[in-house]
C-alpha cells in the first residue's frame, strides 16, 4: 500500500443479454473528477508569475510595458518610467496580493519590467524576484509578506543588481537558506548567486550545448538533490552539477521525443522524497512539450507532445521511462498535491509558447499517480471552461485547492479573439476535497510553528471516523510559478515515529523532521496530515537549523 490512497476509479458492471446464449459484460469507468469555481471575476491583472506566501496570501505578478492594467494603484500613486515602452506615466498596478479566504485583491507597486522573470522565497519568507526585460533585465526585487491588514509591497533594490541580465532564468534556494542560485536565461550561459557575496557569474557550458535555433533551453528545470548538488534539465538533456566546484558530476541519457523547455514548454517536478528510505531515491518527472520547429513556424500549430518521461537520477544506470498522457499538452503546469500525486493543468494541445503561437486549449487537468502501475497512472479531471494558455499559472493553496490565474497571448491586454487576456481567477478542487470525504478528513489541532533539522516533533490531529493505520505527514514548499514551471517545488513524506490515540477521534503523531538543508532548504513549508488519501488544511511550519 502506498503512503497515499490513489484516486480511485469506481467501476460499475452492467450485464446486457444479447441473445439466449451470449452475455456481454460492459464495464463503465467513472473517474474522480474534481470541481471548478471562479473566485475573482476580475483580478485587474493577468498573472504571469504567482507565489503563495507563508501568510497564505498569494502574490500575482504580471509585467509592465503592457499599458494600463484593469486595477488602479491606491492613494494617488503612479509609476513614472521614461523607459517604459508603452506608458511612461502609469497609475495602474501590475502586481496584486490576493487573500483566498476573503477573495479580496490589494494592488501592489512594481517599478521595472518583470516580463518572464524568475524568483524564489528566502528562508525568512521574503520573496526575491530577479530579472525581466528592458529596464528590469538586471533588477532585484523583494516582497516581504505581511498579515492582511498590513501594507507590505515590492521593494526594488537600488544597489544590488544581477551580474548577467536574466530573462527566462530559474532560481533555486540553496541549503543554507541565505542564497539562491540563478541559472540560465536569454543568451546567459552562466549561473550566479543572490546575494553574490563577492562571487562572480560562472559559465556553464551545458547551457550553450543545449541551445538550438529556437532557444529550447530557457527556464531550465533545476532541482536541488538531497546530496546538495543540482539536477539541471534543458531542452532534452540533463546533468548533475556541483555548483560549489563548477563540476558536472553526472550526465543522463537524452529524453526521447520533443524539446521540453521554453518555448516548447513542457513542465517538470521532483517526485516526492520519502523519509522511509532516508530520502535516498530521487525521481524527476517531465511531461509535455512541443515539436521542434513549432516556434520557428508559428502558423503551423503542430500537435504538442503527449509523453511524460520519468527518471531515477540516483540510479547507477538511469533511463527514461516514457508514458503517454491522455491529452497532448504544451504550456501545462505541474504541481505536487498533498497526497503525493502530481497535477498537470493548463496549456494547449497544439503549438508552443509565445504570443498567438498555440491553439486548442487543454481544458482537462490530469492527475498522475506516481505509485500506480505504468499504464494506470493518469486520471482525467473535470474540464474548466476558461482557456489557460500562454502566461498562465497554477499554485497549491493551504486548503488543498489549486489557484489558477493568468493567460495572455498578446503584448497588451486584449479582450477579443479566441484567447482574450484572462483576468478571472479560478480554484480547482481535486476530488479529495469532496464533502463525501469529510468523515475521514484530518483536522490539525496543534503543530509547532518551527522545527529544526533531525529532531522529533509532535502533530496532533482529529478525524471523525476511526483511523486505521498511520496518518501521513507531508511537507510542501511554496514555489515561484511561471511559464509552466514551479521553481523550488518539493514535497517530503516525513517518517512517523509513533501514533497514539489521545481522546475521542484525536491522535498524537510523533514525526522526524528533515535531516538537513540539502533535503529541505530552510524556509516555510505547508504541513499536511493525510488520511487514506484525504488531506487536512495545511499549517505553516518553518524548517531551519
Amino acid at each position: 500500500m502506498t503512503f497515499y490512497q490513489r484516486a480511485k476509479m469506481r467501476k460499475c458492471e452492467a450485464v446486457v443479454i444479447l441473445t439466449a446464449t451470449l452475455v456481454l459484460t460492459i464495464t463503465t469507468t467513472i473517474e474522480a473528477q474534481g470541481s471548478w469555481e471562479i473566485v475573482v471575476a476580475n483580478a485587474g491583472i493577468a498573472s504571469m508569475h504567482t507565489a503563495v506566501t507563508s501568510y497564505g496570501t498569494v502574490v500575482l505578478l504580471d509585467r509592465t510595458d503592457t499599458g494600463a492594467s484593469q486595477i488602479n494603484l491606491t492613494a494617488g500613486r503612479c509609476r513614472d518610467d521614461a523607459q517604459d515602452l508603452t506608458l511612461q506615466h502609469d497609475c495602474t498596478a501590475h502586481s496584486v496580493i490576493f487573500t483566498p479566504w476573503t477573495n479580496s485583491i490589494r494592488p501592489l507597486f512594481i517599478q521595472t519590467d518583470t516580463w518572464c522573470s524568475s524568483g524564489q522565497f528566502f528562508s525568512d519568507g521574503t520573496l526575491v524576484q530577479t530579472g525581466g526585460n528592458y529596464d528590469g533585465f538586471s533588477k532585484v526585487r523583494r516582497f516581504t509578506p505581511c498579515a492582511t491588514d498590513g501594507t507590505c509591497d515590492w521593494v526594488e533594490s537600488t544597489d544590488e543588481f544581477l551580474q548577467n541580465g536574466r530573462w527566462y532564468a530559474t532560481n533555486q534556494l540553496l541549503p543554507d537558506g541565505s542564497r539562491q542560485i540563478i541559472v540560465g536565461g536569454l543568451v546567459a550561459f552562466t549561473y550566479e548567486f543572490i546575494p553574490a557575496n563577492g562571487a562572480g557569474a560562472t559559465t556553464l557550458p551545458f547551457l550553450q550545448q543545449t541551445d538550438d535555433a529556437q532557444n529550447d533551453n530557457y527556464y531550465p528545470y533545476v532541482h536541488l538533490l538531497p546530496d546538495g548538488t543540482l539536477y539541471i534539465f534543458a531542452n532534452r538533456d540533463s546533468i548533475i552539477l556541483n555548483y560549489e566546484t563548477n563540476t558536472v558530476v553526472k550526465t543522463f541519457p537524452t529524453i526521447p521525443g520533443e524539446p521540453r523547455n521554453y518555448p516548447s514548454a513542457g513542465s517538470s517536478v521532483l517526485l516526492p522524497l520519502h523519509g522511509s528510505d532516508g530520502y535516498s531515491t530521487v525521481e524527476v518527472l517531465i511531461c509535455g512539450g512541443a515539436q521542434y520547429g513549432a516556434f520557428l513556424n508559428v502558423s503551423t500549430f503542430p500537435p504538442a507532445s503527449q509523453t511524460c518521461g520519468r527518471i531515477t537520477v540516483t540510479s547507477s544506470s538511469p533511463a527514461w521511462e516514457m508514458e503517454d498522457m491522455p491529452y497532448r499538452r504544451t504550456m501545462g503546469d505541474m504541481l505536487l498535491l498533498p497526497t503525493g500525486n502530481v497535477l498537470i493543468i493548463n496549456g494547449a494541445q497544439n503549438g508552443c509558447q509565445g504570443y498567438g503561437h498555440a491553439i486548442n486549449a487543454a481544458l482537462n487537468p490530469v492527475i498522475y499517480e506516481p505509485d500506480a502501475a505504468s499504464g494506470e497512472r493518469f486520471v482525467t479531471q473535470s474540464a474548466t471552461t476558461i482557456a489557460r494558455v500562454y502566461h498562465s499559472t497554477a499554485n497549491l493553496l493551504p486548503d488543498g485547492r489549486i489557484l489558477v490565474a493568468g493567460s495572455n497571448t498578446y503584448q497588451s491586454y486584449t479582450f477579443t479573439g479566441d484567447f482574450p487576456t484572462e483576468l478571472r481567477v479560478e480554484a480547482f478542487s481535486p476530488d479529495y476535497l469532496s464533502s463525501a470525504n469529510n468523515n475521514i478528513r484530518p483536522t490539525i489541532l496543534t503543530t509547532p510553528g518551527s522545527i529544526t533539522y533531525g529532531s522529533n516533533f509532535v502533530v496532533t490531529a482529529s478525524v471523525n471516523e476511526l483511523v486505521t493505520g498511520n496518518l501521513v505527514i507531508t511537507l510542501i514548499s511554496a514555489p515561484f510559478t511561471t511559464h509552466s514551471y514551479s521553481q523550488g517545488l518539493r514535497l517530503l513524506v516525513l517518517p512517523v515515529v509513533s501514533q497514539t490515540t489521545t481522546g475521542t477521534n484525536s491522535y498524537s503523531i510523533t514525526v522526524t523532521s528533515p535531516p538537513s538543508g540539502t533535503v529541505a532548504p530552510p524556509s516555510y513549508y505547508m504541513l499536511f496530515v493525510v488520511n487514506q488519501g484525504i488531506p487536512s488544511t495545511a499549517a505553516w511550519v518553518h524548517v531551519s537549523s
